[in-house]
């Protein structure tokens, strides 16, 4: 089971079910199961979903994996195709264990640092002197923007007071990767064009809502349709220079050429449509009704958790609604907590009895060691009977203290997936 404290937190019939359906999510993202799903080998012949490789054509096999899905994924990977990899890099934001031709980096997330700096430099001189004989794999997934730090002038301060300026704006994933693609010579395509003229299979787990690719990880193998001018653009809507202190951006371009990306083939192996259908699969099997409301969720933490709740009020009874997506918060306070932890804190006030909703983090941490919580009148009680003051700990985003006093988190420790958020709200 992935829900370490599964037997504190399901206390009552409901919170058992909920959990359990969790659980059953986490499950069918699981990237060592995914890796062996999508890998086939017979032979010298590999197939990644519908690409494939003749590994009688291939010279040398290089292999990248970068964000938090990246060491499990190496690990199931390796022991497919190991024996011919010649080279390969893996960036993670957890330790990944020694594999034979490998380097293997602990990054820092979400805010840059010299470790993913050093990695990304690595990524980059594993990927010199390729031929069209050899063939790249990359698996690529969320966690890759922060990861593959390699600024013009190799300093991280001006794109961590960026960072945490959009992030305290509010700003959407779409708008923070268009900048940050801007800001790295390894995100926004760069990697292709590193690559070239190498054959490139690009294997990307999703944790943006819709799936493009072009932001996921920022779009490493992906020729990015964004410019200098729309990462100018945003900057100016938030007036982050001012706000940072900062008298001009030292921004890049990303590659444009289509050489560089004739021989790439870019694959999404993984959504969070696959943790919602094993969700929806988990709750039918336990009697209820169960639908997918949205993959695609976005909106301001309020706005979804007024969403919410109007829909599981409206929703009979032995009802499942199913949601993944990724809210956005505006920060104003100087607490500790993330989107999911803030969300089911808005929501507490108005929950109803036979209810309970979790919204939690699929990699298994809301900016912290929590995935999620808990949201039923269960846990409004506990607040109460603790003396909290929730309204207090919401203007001040600082969710994380508000659950660690009061229990009813959620903790499954990193995951190895990453799918963004995922929400389930259960009527008894």
């Amino acid at each position: 089971m992935k829900i370490e404290n599964f037997d504190q937190v399901a206390v009552t019939p409901a919170r058992q079910a909920l959990l359990k359906i969790a659980d059953e999510g986490l499950a069918a993202i699981d990237t060592g199961t995914v890796i062996r799903e999508v890998f086939r080998r017979d032979g010298d012949s590999l197939a990644i979903l519908d690409a494939s490789l003749d590994l009688r054509e291939v010279d040398r096999l290089v292999f990248i994996a970068v964000g938090k899905c990246a060491a499990d994924a190496a690990v199931a990977a390796a022991a497919i195709v190991g024996d011919r990899i010649a080279r390969g890099v893996v960036l993670d934001v957890k330790e990944c264990p020694p594999l034979d031709k490998f380097q293997t980096f602990r990054g820092s997330h979400p805010l840059p640092s010299d470790d993913n700096l050093a990695a990304t430099e690595a990524i980059v001189a594993a990927l010199k002197d390729l031929t069209e004989r050899d063939a790249v794999v990359f698996i690529i997934s969320g966690g890759g923007s922060t990861l593959l730090f390699l600024p013009q002038n190799r300093n991280d301060r001006e794109e961590v007071a960026i960072f945490r300026a959009l992030t305290n704006a509010g700003a959407t994933i779409e708008e923070l990767n268009t900048v940050r693609k801007h800001l790295s010579l390894a995100r926004g395509g760069w990697l292709a064009e590193y690559a070239y003229p190498a054959r490139v299979i690009s294997l990307i787990f999703s944790d943006v809502p819709g799936d493009d690719i072009a932001f996921i990880a920022s779009g490493p193998t992906v020729k990015d349709a964004t410019t200098v001018k729309d990462a100018e653009g945003i900057l100016a809507r938030f007036d982050v220079l001012r706000i940072c202190d900062i008298e001009k951006c030292d921004l890049v371009e990303t590659p444009k050429d289509e050489k560089y990306f004739k021989r790439v083939t870019n694959i999404t192996a993984v959504s969070n449509r696959r943790a919602l259908t094993g969700m929806q699969e988990a709750a039918r099997r336990l009697g209820f009704s169960a639908e997918v409301r949205d993959t695609r969720l976005s909106g301001e933490v309020t706005e979804v958790a007024r969403m919410v709740l109007d829909a599981i009020h409206a929703a009979p009874p032995h009802s499942v609604l199913l949601w993944g997506g990724e809210t956005t918060v505006a920060i104003k306070g100087a607490g500790r907590g993330g989107r999911n932890l803030q969300l089911a804190a808005t929501m507490l006030e108005d929950v109803r009895d036979g209810e309970a909703v979790l919204s939690f983090d699929s990699d298994g941490r809301d900016h912290g060691p929590y995935a999620g919580a808990v949201c039923d009148v269960d846990t409004r009680a506990a607040i109460a009977k603790a003396g909290l003051d929730l309204a207090g700990f919401r203007k001040e985003n600082n969710t994380e203290l508000l659950f660690e006093k009061a229990g009813n988190y959620v903790m499954t420790g990193d995951t190895g997936s990453n799918v963004s958020d995922l929400i389930i709200a259960l009527k008894w």
